[in-house]
């Protein structure tokens, strides 16, 4: 599913240049986790940045499902994405104008899913998760703990596969 070949990412000019990730190499199959650890400043957000195509790798390859990401379009990066990638935040960026049940389910109304249909999908995954009690809340009413996991079910609401 996805491949991570001998990537490496370089920051700088040419008088001070930082090697952030260096000839690193993984892969990751369908229904595996993953757990990426090290010591702050040893290139894990930038490994991750770069699998999420918010930055750019300076040298190999990342393949999803066979694809070279670094081959896309712009316009076909978006779609990436919006389709494929699931993102939960360090700070779990939810809107505090919106209830939990909309932070959720907002992918979903963006790309213009039936409401019925986003309803439905927000409560399955805030089910799984535990949190069905908490969708009528704002962000501000509800623990720590259970942002996280509304950040978590945001995340996988729509299927994506990474």
């Amino acid at each position: 599913m996805l491949q991570v070949q001998n990537i490496e990412k370089y920051y700088g000019s040419k008088n001070n240049v930082t090697k952030a990730l260096d000839r690193v190499s993984f892969d990751v199959e369908a229904g595996e986790f993953l757990a990426i650890m090290g010591a702050s400043g040893s290139g894990k957000t930038t490994l991750l940045n770069c699998i999420s195509t918010i930055d750019t790798i300076s040298a190999g390859s990342i393949l999803l499902d066979g694809v070279s990401i670094a081959d896309l379009s712009e316009e076909a990066l978006a779609k990436f994405r919006r389709e494929r990638l699931g993102f939960v935040f360090q700070d779990f960026n939810l809107l505090d104008t919106l209830t939990i049940e909309e932070n959720i389910g907002l992918a979903l109304s963006l790309n213009h899913q039936d409401p019925g249909t986003v309803q439905n999908q927000v409560r399955e995954v805030a089910g799984k998760l535990g949190i069905t009690d908490i969708l009528t809340k704002f962000p501000y009413q509800v623990s720590g703990g259970q942002k996280q996991r509304a950040a978590c079910a945001r995340a996988m609401v729509a299927g994506q596969s990474l």
